[in-house]
C-alpha cells in the first residue's frame, strides 16, 4: 500500500494507523505522526513557558509594589523628620520627642517594606522560563538519542 493514496476519511485512516504495527505503516504516516507529536510538544512547551513567566511577573509586581510603598512611606518620613526638627526648635522637649518617635516608626516601617520587597525581587529570579528551557533541552536530548538508535 506504500505510495498509494488512501481514499478513506482521515479519521478512518488514523484509526487504522493506530491499529497497525509501526512496521506496516508508511514513511508518510510516520512522518505525519512525528510532525503532529512535535507540534503538540512545542505547544506544551510554550504553555509551560507562559505560565512560568506569568508567575515570575506576579512575584516581581508584588516586590515592585512593596518597594514603591517603602518609598512613599520614606517620603512621608522625611516630612515627619522636618516637622520634628521644627518642633524641637520651637518647644524644647515634649512635642519634638513625640514627633521623633513617630518619625522613627515611619522609617522602621519603610525599612521593613524595603527588605520585604527586595526579598520578593530576589526570589523571582531572572525573567526567563528556566523550567521550560530545561524541559526543551531534555526533549532535544531525547530526540537525539532516538535518532542515533535507528
Amino acid at each position: 500500500m506504500t505510495g498509494t493514496i488512501d481514499a478513506r476519511p482521515v479519521r478512518t485512516q488514523h484509526a487504522v494507523a493506530a491499529v497497525r504495527p509501526e512496521s506496516d505503516r508508511s514513511v508518510g504516516e510516520l512522518v505525519h505522526d512525528a510532525t503532529e507529536q512535535l507540534s503538540l510538544l512545542a505547544r506544551q512547551e510554550v504553555a509551560l513557558a507562559k505560565e512560568e513567566l506569568a508567575a515570575k511577573g506576579r512575584r516581581m509586581g508584588r516586590g515592585g509594589g512593596l518597594l514603591g510603598a517603602a518609598g512613599a512611606v520614606a517620603y512621608v518620613g522625611v516630612f515627619a523628620l522636618a516637622g520634628t526638627a521644627v518642633a524641637a526648635l520651637a518647644l524644647v522637649l515634649p512635642v519634638w520627642a513625640a514627633a521623633l518617635i513617630v518619625t522613627g516608626a515611619l522609617f522602621a516601617i519603610a525599612g521593613v517594606l524595603a527588605l520585604t520587597g527586595r526579598a520578593q525581587l530576589r526570589r523571582a529570579g531572572p525573567p526567563k522560563p528556566q523550567e521550560a528551557l530545561g524541559s526543551v533541552k531534555a526533549d532535544v536530548e531525547e530526540l537525539k538519542e532516538r535518532a542515533h538508535h535507528r
